[in-house]
């Protein structure tokens, strides 16, 4: 398989690593976009959470709470963003699965929430289609 991050999981390509266990690893995006910013993938090839079993997410979760715990707690952050695209209209960018940790300090002026442009339907409608 051609997946970066799953080299970077296997050690065939380097990483500034975080944290790793034997199921789920977090490393230092290179993207220089803010400062602190730390993926967390599973070791395991999952596109997205869309096909990723429950064991496996549960790890992955209960690992970015470890770490965004030790950013708060260890490292002089306040708290943290989580963000996640799952496929490419959502954004995604690279197939693997993974959840961005950006650690945040109250005024560091970093915008982490998307500016939406506004809902088009009728909530009403909208929650008609979603509701299980």
């Amino acid at each position: 398989m051609d997946c970066i991050f799953c080299k970077i999981a296997s050690g065939e390509l380097p990483a500034k690593k975080v944290y790793e266990d034997a199921h789920t690893l977090v490393f230092m995006d290179i993207a220089g976009d803010v400062d602190g910013h730390i993926l967390a993938i599973p070791k395991r090839h999952f596109e997205n959470i869309l096909d990723c079993d429950g064991e496996t997410l549960d790890r992955l979760m209960r690992t970015v709470k470890l770490v965004a715990e030790h950013c708060v707690k260890n490292c002089g952050y306040d708290g943290v963003n989580l963000l996640n695209a799952n496929g490419t209209s959502a954004g995604q960018s690279v197939p693997h699965f993974h959840i961005h940790i950006i650690p945040r300090k109250s005024g560091d002026a970093v915008t982490a929430w998307p500016n939406f442009g506004g809902a088009k339907k009728d909530i009403d409608e909208v929650w008609q289609t979603l509701k299980l």
